[in-house]
């Protein structure tokens, strides 16, 4: 397995001035970054993919829907297709970037809601949008890991039942599941079998602690789960997801109105020790 850091804990946007930061995660260990695609061109992906291997990381990505004139299930297939473009552009960054899967809520815009549960068209309405974008994924070499989230930040899919149902519905080999321990603390009745039940469905592991803060300080039951990711045979990335205030859109966002900790630095070293300790435990 390869452990990583998700980006968000400082940007939205890596850049050359992030480069102290990403030298200091290759000198505590960390196998890769996930970088946010949430802005720029495929040029901007290559040179950062470019100073990523200078530095020595291997790199996942991750995105989302946040534009609700790109609704992947709208009723209008005008912004459906503006959906599915803007997906295929995610795609072609992360290629460029040098990843081969890219994460995230990319089944419907983050923080929408109608007012009501996923109905049978909107499911349908994305089962053709993910159809089109996993097209697409696979001409590129690339992977999408589909995100359930909790119910309050979206509500197509919230759980790993409903969410690995929607991917037989899909079908598609480059459209797969992300499990996210965050959002499996919220809804599942029990995050450990849900991650064993749907093990076959899942491509990518995001690590996060129930209050998004550092790993290993609240109550996942960090043993279980790494236990549970071993004895499944997922030999794919284990990546810190952190949150800050120091983006005030992305904490907007992501519903952070307090600090979780003293420093970035104590999110990803002990974080780090957690991942690398406990999946040795379970080995």
């Amino acid at each position: 397995m390869k452990i990583g850091m998700c980006m968000f804990l400082w940007t939205t946007q890596v850049t050359q001035e992030h480069e102290p930061i990403l030298r200091d995660l290759k000198a505590t260990g960390f196998d890769g970054v996930e970088i946010p695609i949430f802005a720029g061109e495929v040029d901007d992906y290559r040179r950062l993919g470019d100073m990523l291997d200078k530095i020595g990381l291997e790199r996942t990505a991750v995105a989302a829907m946040g534009d609700p004139d790109m609704n992947l299930i709208s009723p209008d297939k005008e912004v459906r297709r503006r959906g599915v473009a803007h997906v295929r552009h995610v795609v072609d960054c992360t290629a460029a970037l040098g990843a081969d899967i890219v994460s995230g809520p990319l089944h419907s815009t983050l923080g929408y809601f109608s007012g009501q549960g996923p109905t049978r068209q909107e499911l349908a309405r994305s089962v053709e949008s993910q159809r089109a974008i996993g097209d697409h994924a696979g001409m590129r070499g690339v992977a999408i890991g589909l995100e359930a989230l909790n119910r309050f930040e979206c509500y197509l899919v919230n759980t790993m039942d409903a969410l690995c149902a929607h991917l037989d519905e899909i079908d598609h080999p480059n459209i797969r599941a992300m499990y996210d321990t965050f959002h499996a603390n919220i809804e599942e009745a029990d995050p450990i079998a849900a991650f064993t039940r749907h093990r076959g469905h899942i491509a990518h592991v995001h690590i996060s602690e129930n209050d998004r803060g550092v790993p290993g300080r609240g109550n996942i039951p960090w043993d279980e789960t790494f236990a549970a990711i071993n004895a499944g045979g997922y030999d794919g990335w284990l990546t810190i997801e952190s949150f800050g205030r120091a983006l005030s859109d992305l904490a907007a966002a992501t519903k952070v109105w307090r600090d979780f900790a003293e420093s970035p630095q104590a999110v990803y070293r002990e974080g780090y020790r957690l991942i690398a300790q406990g999946i040795g435990r379970a080995v």
